[in-house]
């Protein structure tokens, strides 16, 4: 075998590889002998059919097996033989002419390929002893289990009916009936009877709950929208409708008292008990608030820490799998670059930035698990599906059942896990140091990150 690296540029290579016809032929005779035993020819005893009979009947596919396995032991060869860890499949470049494939197939030439690879490059990992990263702190103030209890209250608040002739304001509960139509012809899912509506909730097509302002019970309108272009009916996505709506009750929401009654409406014995699982869950909400900071503090550190040439194949894999999602929401929700006040040639170069940043992150992690022996048990993973069960009630076995046969789903799932634990691992050799914030500055990226999304 002969193997000439024709092609360096960068993370990629190139090799040209010729693989003798006399060997070709040992390997094919030494798969004929191994069928002797195991075919059943008419007239011919088991383990009795002359090799040279296999030849004629097998021997094109067979020596076209042992071709496909002979490049794969070669390239695995070269590959390991010279420490390479593959970005991508390779791509085999093989004869094409109908002539040099039979004389391969019929062994009367030598096998010529070419396999054309990209890498992943080496990467020298930083000192991870010498990486200081401050963790904010917030602790649960009375004020926060107040303000908690008062978002509790406001979502179960009362209605009670406003006198004779009074209107609908922003906030009250209006109970309507309606018929839908586009171009006045009736649709699937366009009526109702005596549906609650509370405006401002957001709860109908953008602009429904708007036209109800100022209506009284007894009053009948026709309320014209449109459906969001990404309305999960095709059918009605983007179109305009109109919908005949009578009102028949208005109500005003009613100021909640938050006592021990209120509690035990919600299963608590008491104010204090209600106080108690409040302040349990922001110390949850805060301590998950306060990982994902220390982990993108981290994760900006081994960007810094870490520059080397990202694979070409993943970054344009992982920027083409956003683009796209990019592309499609901004087309579902009708917005322009220029809405976002940028261009699209400013916001592709900007993916791009991010796409490659994701990929070096990703690869850094990686060696990082790699060198240091980081798995994930399948344990874990069980765990974690059980845990996506639990929060879609009547579902669980459903949930189960889909990552239990989706070998996709299932690495999903073991991603995040796996980057967790190396970023654990990270951690016990940091210089961690806390700092105390308050639940604003805790929060603070994350609500910049909205308004920057919004």
């Amino acid at each position: 075998m002969q193997v000439t690296e024709t092609l360096v540029e960068g993370l990629k290579h190139e090799f040209q590889i010729s693989v003798p016809a006399s060997d070709l032929d040992a390997k094919a005779d030494a798969r004929l002998v191994d069928l002797k035993d195991k075919v059943r020819l008419n007239g011919f005893r088991p383990g009795k059919v002359p090799v040279s009979h296999l030849k004629k009947v097998y021997g094109r596919s067979v020596m076209a097996e042992t071709i496909d396995q002979t490049i794969r032991d070669t390239n695995t060869q070269i590959f390991t033989e010279r420490g390479f860890r593959l970005a991508s499949e390779p791509k085999i470049t093989m004869p094409t002419e109908e002539k040099a494939v039979e004389d391969v197939l019929t062994g009367k030439s030598d096998l010529t390929y070419t396999v054309s690879i990209e890498v992943v490059p080496a990467i020298a990992l930083a000192d991870f002893k010498s990486f200081t990263v401050e963790k904010p702190v917030a602790e649960v103030t009375d004020a926060d289990v107040d303000e908690a209890i008062k978002r509790i209250a406001d979502q179960n608040r009362s209605f009670a009916a406003k006198g004779e002739g009074a209107k609908a304001e922003s906030g009250d509960r209006v109970t309507i009936s309606f018929k839908g139509t586009i171009e006045g012809v009736p649709f699937d899912g366009g009526t109702g009877e005596n549906i609650q509506v509370t405006i401002g909730s957001n709860t109908f097509i953008p602009g429904f709950e708007e036209q109800l302002l100022g209506m009284a019970a007894g009053e009948t309108r026709t309320l014209k929208v449109a459906f969001p272009k990404n309305y999960a009916s095709e059918k009605l996505a983007g179109q305009p409708a109109e919908f005949e709506t009578s009102a028949t009750l208005i109500e005003a929401p009613q100021e909640t008292v938050i006592d021990d009654e209120f509690a035990k409406t919600l299963g608590l014995e008491s104010l204090d008990k209600l106080k108690q699982a409040a302040r349990e869950r922001l110390t949850v909400e805060f301590a998950a608030a306060t990982r994902q900071r220390v982990k993108r503090m981290l994760l900006d550190r081994l960007d810094e820490s870490h520059k080397f040439e990202a694979p070409p194949s993943l970054v344009a894999e992982e920027f083409n799998l956003m683009w796209n999602s990019i592309k499609a929401e901004m087309e579902s929700s009708g917005k322009t670059f220029a809405d976002e006040d940028t261009t699209e040639e400013a916001a592709k170069e900007e993916y791009h930035k991010i796409a490659d940043r994701r990929v070096r992150l990703g690869l850094v992690l990686s060696e990082i698990g790699e060198k240091n022996k980081i798995t994930v048990t399948d344990d874990e993973v069980s765990r974690a599906v059980i845990e996506r069960a639990r929060q879609m009630p009547g579902r669980e076995k459903e949930v189960w059942d889909y990552y239990r046969s989706n070998a996709n789903a299932l690495a999903q799932l073991r991603a995040p896990i796996y980057e967790d634990k190396v970023v654990d691992f990270i951690l016990e050799l940091a210089n961690v140091t806390e700092k105390k914030v308050t639940r604003d500055d805790l929060y603070k990226d994350d609500e910049e990150a909205d308004k920057s999304a919004a």
